[in-house]
C-alpha cells in the first residue's frame, strides 16, 4: 500500500515537525527519512545539550549526514536547535516550520528526557527535568499544533511512549512516570481534537538499537525478542509514517506497541 499525505486544507504539501532528532541512528532520524521519502517536508528539532549530559552525545555530523542523505534522495528537510524544557521555544518551532514550508499537518513528539535514577537516586530536580520535556513539552507542542490547525481533516499527532504499563522498568522512575502521562493525554486529547480533524495516537517502540545499547545489553535482550533480532529505528518509523498518512484517518486515541513481541521478564 502506498501511503499518501494530503497536508493541511489548502496547503500544497504535507509538512511535519519531528522533535528529538540528533543521532543519525535514532528513531527521530528514521521517521524524518520515512516522511521525507514520501514527499513530506520535515522540520526536525534537537537539543545537543541533553545529548551531552545523557552520555549519548551526537555531533553536528549526525545532523549533517541526515540532511545530506534526505536531500540526495530528493526529500525536503531542515533542522533547528530547540529546548522543549523552555516553553518559549515551542511557538518558535512552529513559526520556523511555517516560514520554511507552510502550515504544519503532522506533529511527531519524539523528544525525550531520560536519565537513570532508581528510588534511591530520585530527586525533585530529576523529576522536574523529566516532566518539563516528556510531559509538559509533549502537551504544549500538541496544543500549539491544535491552535494553529486551520480546521478540516488531515491533522496528525503521534507521540512516542514506552513500555511503562507492560512491566517494571527498573531505575527509570522519573522517566516512566512522565512517559505514562503521554498515554493518558493521548486518550483524552484524541477526543478533544477529533472535532478539529486531528487524530492523536502514541507509539511504543520497545527496546530499540538507536546507538545507546552496549553489546552486553544486546546479548541480554536478544533472547527476549521472539523474531531473533533487536528492534531497529525503522520498525517504529514505518508505523509512525502510517499513522501520519491519509490511510490512518480513522485511527485515533490508540497506544500501539511496535516491539516485535518483546517478552518482559
Amino acid at each position: 500500500m502506498e501511503l499518501t499525505f494530503s497536508g493541511a486544507p489548502g496547503a500544497g504539501r504535507a509538512v511535519a515537525i519531528v522533535t528529538g532528532v540528533s543521532r543519525a541512528q535514532g528513531i527521530g532520524a528514521a521517521v524524518t527519512r520515512r516522511l521525507a521519502a514520501s514527499g513530506v517536508a520535515v522540520l526536525a528539532t534537537g537539543w545537543r545539550s541533553f545529548d551531552a549530559i545523557s552520555g549519548n552525545p551526537a555531533g553536528s555530523s549526525d545532523v549533517d549526514e541526515l540532511l545530506a542523505d534526505v536531500g540526495a534522495d530528493g526529500g525536503t528537510v531542515d533542522w533547528i536547535s530547540a529546548d522543549l524544557a523552555n516553553v518559549s521555544d515551542i511557538p518558535g518551532i512552529f513559526a520556523a516550520a511555517e516560514d520554511r514550508f507552510g502550515s504544519v499537518s503532522i506533529l511527531i513528539n519524539n523528544a525525550a528526557y531520560s536519565l537513570r535514577d532508581g528510588w534511591q537516586g530520585l530527586t525533585a530536580e530529576l523529576m522536574d527535568a523529566h516532566y518539563a520535556v516528556n510531559q509538559r513539552g509533549t502537551a504544549l507542542m500538541t496544543t500549539e499544533f491544535a491552535r494553529r490547525w486551520p480546521g478540516g481533516t488531515g491533522g496528525r499527532v503521534i507521540s512516542l511512549t514506552s513500555g511503562q504499563f507492560k512491566g517494571p522498568m527498573l531505575d527509570e522512575i522519573a522517566y516512566i512516570a512522565t512517559k505514562g502521562a503521554i498515554d493518558a493525554m493521548t486518550i483524552t486529547l484524541s477526543a478533544e481534537l477529533a472535532p478539529l480533524g486531528i487524530t492523536v495516537n502514541a507509539v511504543g517502540p520497545g527496546p530499540n538499537d538507536t546507538g545507546w545499547m552496549t553489546s552486553d545489553l544486546e546479548a541480554v535482550l536478544l533472547p527476549q525478542f521472539p523474531f531473533g533480532r533487536i528492534g531497529q529505528p525503522d520498525d517504529a518509523a514505518r508505523l509512525i509514517a502510517f499513522l501520519a498518512s491519509d490511510q490512518a484517518d480513522w485511527i485515533t486515541g490508540q497506544i500501539i506497541h511496535s516491539e516485535g513481541g518483546f517478552l518482559r521478564r
